[in-house]
């Protein structure tokens, strides 16, 4: 369109036009000097190019741009690249800000990680938030923080860093970045979740603690039905290289959400790992099979503490609805059996695929779930006999200290370490074509990820964060990371109030649900409509429903 009215050719098919006019010209000048040819062919294919475009239907762009349509899908393609590397702030956080992921390289390579002139951040924005230091700082002797879980309980407890690789499975990662977080693992002293993919030989090869977590597929412990089978799951329990067992739930980028491998990324190595066919599509169901209620739960639980020879085992969950969990709390006070350790995944989480409404909008954020898991836990008094983990956009000492404030005893992190191998945040871990090596089965591609180096960087940034955690606990006066508590760490409310995050939020006294009082609204209404013989929605629940909708 020019001036209102339709030229003779019209201006979204001149680019077209002078492909064609150009390689009419091209082949015209061939005779006088063969050299012509070679523009005289490029010209000619963008003009055939061009006549494909004008006649597919598929694509509107394509069909009304001829040729140059072509370049709205290119700077589409590297518009996350240019975003990145040309526009993004160093605050902004998509999903992880160019600040929190240089930390995590700066303190991986072991290079300077200190900050010149001054903070980026607006001490005066809602939200930002601070440790308060003590004027009489503590000089911490070791950097080396760890809590022990299982003690008393089993045969075999285990003595774990407060800061752990958390759950990533090998076909979601390469076979080089398994090697590489496995061997940081063990040179560092800190454990290696598997994920649900189970244990794979590459786990194994390095010799670093594991943390086997066992989902509802039960890959590595499951019949050929899919079914649990105890008899597989005693033979890889039983390896001293696994220290905990971990039934997961769910978990915080996709709660309630199952998955499926399509059979074509179902490799030999995969297969034997998860105990499925090779080429098969390997299903992981939305719930588990083993149990139905959270009486069943508690009792799966000890089972495979019993069958793993007294190994710590615990559960992982997300948060969702507030009577299922209660319900978990209750079946542990009704039976007396209780998990060795609980860990929490926000729904801030990662993953290498998820729906957009699941990733953005389903499960409870890491701080509010922590909080309810903790609190009944002190409302009924077990707070003392189960250890509670924490996962969620964890990367940095402050966040690793933040969290144990409001109720973690440790944290693991996912993303972290992957940053620590390298992963540069291009969000192409779902097709194959990670860029560093990262979340690839792609040989080619996972070859550019040197196992040595990425080891050690592995270690190194384990190592410098919690040197750093050493560093802020004595700038408090603080001896241990146990030692934190939510009136440690400060929150901005608004330009011109501050407070507590004891003050912030609502904390249960020890025994308060006992009592049969409890003082918070979602307590009031959850706790007492719970059952610890269903997870099914309370009846009391669906009449204050049915009662808003008269």
């Amino acid at each position: 369109m020019s001036g209102g009215t339709e030229t003779l050719i019209p201006q979204r098919y001149w680019a077209w036009g002078a492909c064609i006019l150009a390689s009419a010209a091209c082949f015209a000048m061939v005779p006088a000097w063969f050299h012509w040819v070679w523009p005289a062919a490029v010209f000619g294919v963008l003009a055939l190019v061009g006549l494909w475009d004008f006649t597919q239907s598929r694509v509107a762009i394509r069909r009304n741009y001829p040729v140059i349509g072509h370049l709205r899908f290119f700077f589409e393609f590297i518009r996350p690249e240019i975003r990145q590397y040309f526009l993004e702030a160093d605050r902004d956080e998509l999903p992880f800000s160019r600040a929190q992921r240089s930390i995590v390289y700066q303190r991986a390579k072991g290079v300077v990680d200190k900050r010149p002139y001054g903070t980026q951040l607006d001490l005066y924005e809602a939200q930002y938030e601070w440790i308060n230091h003590s004027i009489a700082p503590v000089d911490i002797e070791s950097h080396d923080f760890r809590i022990t879980l299982g003690e008393g309980r089993c045969a075999k407890p285990y003595s774990a860093s407060v800061f752990n690789i958390s759950a990533m499975s090998f076909g979601a990662l390469s076979s080089n970045a398994v090697l590489a977080l496995n061997e940081g693992a063990r040179r560092g002293n800190f454990y290696h979740d598997t994920g649900e993919g189970s244990i794979s030989k590459w786990h194994r090869e390095r010799g670093g603690d594991l943390v086997w977590e066992i989902g509802s597929g039960y890959f590595g412990c499951r019949d050929a039905q899919g079914r649990f089978d105890e008899a597989r799951f005693r033979e890889n329990a039983a390896s001293d290289q696994v220290k905990m067992i971990e039934v997961k739930l769910s978990q915080g980028a996709k709660p309630g959400h199952g998955g499926v491998l399509p059979g074509a990324k179902v490799t030999e190595e995969i297969a034997r790992a998860r105990g499925v066919p090779i080429g098969v599509d390997c299903i992981s169901p939305a719930r588990h099979s083993a149990f139905s209620t959270p009486v069943g739960l508690l009792q799966f639980v000890a089972r495979l503490r019993e069958a793993s020879g007294g190994k710590p085992t615990g559960i992982k969950l997300a948060i969702g609805h507030p009577w299922e969990w209660f319900g978990i709390v209750k079946a542990m006070v009704e039976t007396g059996i209780v998990p060795d350790f609980i860990v929490v995944d926000g729904g801030e989480g990662g993953t290498g695929a998820a729906p957009l409404e699941f990733t953005d909008h389903v499960g409870a954020p890491l701080r509010e779930g922590l909080m309810l898991v903790h609190n009944s836990l002190v409302g009924t008094n077990l707070r003392d006999k189960v250890r509670v983990g924490a996962s969620g956009k964890i990367v940095t000492a402050f966040d690793v200290a933040r969290t144990m404030a409001i109720g973690a005893d440790w944290c693991n992190s996912a993303r972290g370490f992957m940053f620590a191998l390298g992963c540069l945040q291009a969000q192409t871990c779902h097709t194959g074509l990670c860029p560093t090596g990262v979340t690839t089965q792609d040989p080619a591609r996972m070859r550019a990820l040197a196992i040595p180096d990425k080891a050690q960087r592995v270690y190194n940034f384990h190592l410098n964060t919690m040197k750093a955690l050493k560093e802020l606990l004595g700038a408090a006066g603080l001896s241990h990371p146990a030692d934190l508590g939510p009136e440690h760490v400060i929150r901005r409310v608004s330009s011109n109030e501050v407070r507590s995050l004891a003050t912030l939020h609502h904390w249960l006294a020890p025994g308060e649900l006992l009592a049969g009082v409890p003082s918070s609204p979602v307590y009031k209404v959850f706790w007492a409509a719970a059952s610890a013989d269903s997870f099914d929605e309370p009846e009391s629940i669906r009449g204050l429903r049915a009662s808003k909708s008269r």
